[in-house]
């Protein structure tokens, strides 16, 4: 229930997969004597969520705004150096893709393709190449990551922070250690950084939530990455590696 005003607005948003959606309640129920109404998408902190977690309805119109960004940064492309140039499209197209970008981890690449799309648009507009040229040796010229890699970055610099006491302690309660594990101390995988994997009924919903997503991500991940002393060395050592692991055959 949201208060605009002094008008009480009432909505309500069923999270389901998108087999189960017919079993969705049709009408809310009644708190006093507001009716909360189901809704089909709900905004939280500029994110719009929708019934089946597909982020269809997230997605899409992202794309649109970076999309028309890119038109009006268009017309003074040719006035200011490239540099200055660049900068813009980092802050004003960059920013919105990863902007809470780690709600799309493990989405199918046919819904990052088109956010990929903009991404793919934004360096052809800085570095203006031949229509025949591939985009990649665009993006590597920039040293821009690809969006996955970027949900990927995202991902594991959460856990990190979460891991080494820099979030919240209901964050850090997430995940659990391997080698804090009693019957798992005798593995090899105890004297790593791994952390243990939860168990999921739902893949498709179930393992993009983030203690699942989390550990994945990190147990992925080289032993000098997670073993990094600060976050900005951690950062700097995530993005090298997810660099070369996204252009490796280039």
């Amino acid at each position: 229930m949201v208060l605009v005003g002094l008008k009480l607005i009432s909505a309500a948003n069923w999270l389901t997969s998108p087999r189960s959606l017919h079993r969705l309640p049709t009408s809310g129920p009644l708190i006093g004597s507001n009716v909360v109404s189901p809704s089909a998408t709900v905004r939280d902190l500029g994110v719009l969520i929708d019934q089946d977690l597909t982020m269809k309805s997230h997605v899409q119109p992202l794309a649109s705004r970076c999309f028309a960004t890119l038109r009006q940064l268009r017309s003074i492309r040719r006035c200011i150096p490239m540099s200055v140039f660049s900068s813009l499209v980092s802050a004003l197209v960059l920013t919105r893709l990863d902007y809470c970008n780690s709600l799309l981890i493990d989405l199918p690449l046919s819904r990052i393709q088109c956010l990929q799309s903009v991404q793919n648009a934004a360096a052809r507009l800085i570095l203006d190449p031949r229509r025949c040229d591939h985009i990649t040796d665009a993006l590597i010229s920039l040293h821009w990551l690809r969006v996955p890699e970027r949900i990927t970055f995202k991902v594991a610099t959460l856990t990190y922070r979460a891991l080494r006491g820099f979030a919240p302690p209901y964050l850090a309660s997430s995940f659990t250690r391997v080698a804090g594990m009693p019957h798992r101390r005798r593995l090899r995988s105890a004297s790593t950084e791994q952390l243990d994997v939860p168990t999921c009924r739902m893949s498709t919903i179930g393992a993009r939530a983030f203690p699942v997503a989390g550990a994945k991500v990190w147990n992925s991940l080289p032993s000098d990455v997670t073993s990094a002393s600060s976050l900005e060395v951690f950062k700097n050592r995530l993005k090298t590696y997810l660099f070369l692991r996204c252009y490796e055959t280039v």
